[in-house]
């Protein structure tokens, strides 16, 4: 969830791409901003990241520029924007929903990010919204992993972000998901189960993000912390042929990959999941079998009207049961 009061930036949004803030510590073994930015970057070219300084693309709080001279502790945070790298396309669009004055909403296709990160700078769906729109305040109210599809929100001016912010962090936004998974070994169709739990099943663990981890650790000897409630869509084969098993998801809390941990905890893995149950090799995004999780809907009470309002995807997951197969 997204809190407190984000610090101003004194740069601009630029061609849709935000500045990036980094935070200088106040002692150290550098002389200068200038000798830590160096050692904090040393798999980047020193001599650029000089330039950089003396042309001022380096920035302080005020937005005054930042020598390579200026001693380490004179400035808390920098602000500079990245430079932008070339970026393999995403070869798949988002489609937009719905626009008003507070609030935009998107289908966001898989493989596409929220937000940049990484590898991925101007192709992320803010990005791509904030120039496709001509609006360099939007913002993501929450987000969706890189590969899973579906329903983003985006407010699209500071005055009443956070009011929908709010609605997030009060628990107040229904979501519902849809995944496919394969068919578990042994299922009964007179007598579903996951793990031996007869469906629909609520499923409950503590989930702990740590940072530098890709993966969240589950930690069975402490309270659960999140919540899931799994029912079945239906049971089929897809048009790969495969032997899956459909379900609708309805979080009750929002840990990261929780609905992915669940799944797999119940031997039910999502289909093109590369992190669970087990963390395969990174390989090249597997365009023909995206990971099978779809943020389908959203629903909530508008906190500036209070008029009821809910979106729903229009995409489809692929490898979902084929009717009559």
């Amino acid at each position: 969830m997204m809190t407190g009061v984000p610090m101003p930036s004194p740069l601009p949004v630029r061609n849709g791409v935000g500045p990036t803030r980094l935070r200088i510590p106040a002692s150290g073994p550098w002389a200068t901003i200038a000798e830590y930015v160096v050692a904090r970057f040393d798999h980047l070219d020193p001599d650029d990241l000089h330039r950089r300084f003396d042309a001022g693309e380096i920035v302080g709080t005020d937005g005054s520029p930042i020598g390579r001279g200026t001693a380490l502790n004179t400035h808390r945070f920098v602000w500079y924007y990245r430079d932008l790298p070339v970026e393999e396309p995403v070869p798949f669009d988002e489609e937009i929903l719905h626009v008003d004055d507070d609030l935009v909403v998107i289908d966001k296709p898989h493989f596409l990010p929220t937000t940049p990160g990484g590898r991925y700078l101007r192709e992320s769906a803010l990005v791509r919204l904030r120039t496709r729109l001509h609006n360099p305040d939007l913002t993501p109210i929450h987000r969706l992993d890189r590969a899973t599809a579906g329903l983003v929100m985006f407010s699209a001016r500071p005055e009443t972000r956070g009011a929908y912010q709010t609605l997030f962090e009060k628990r107040q936004v229904t979501k519902i998901y849809e995944a496919v998974s394969a068919l578990p070994s042994g299922w009964d169709p007179h007598a579903p189960a996951l793990a031996g739990r007869a469906v629909p099943v609520v499923y409950r663990n503590h989930i702990e993000s740590r940072r530098g981890e890709l993966r969240v650790v589950v930690d069975s000897s402490r309270e659960p912390n999140s919540e899931t409630l799994i029912e079945v869509l239906g049971t089929g084969v897809s048009a790969s042929g495969r032997a899956v098993l459909h379900t609708i998801l309805r979080p009750r809390t929002g840990r990261m990959h929780q609905l992915r941990v669940h799944l797999a905890a119940l031997g039910a893995g999502i289909l093109g999941d590369r992190w669970y149950p087990d963390l395969l090799p990174e390989a090249p995004d597997d365009h023909s079998l995206p990971l099978q999780l779809l943020a389908r809907e959203l629903e909530f009470a508008d906190p500036l009207s209070g008029m009821p309002r809910r979106f729903v995807t229009r995409r489809m997951l692929s490898e979902a049961p084929v009717p009559g197969r």
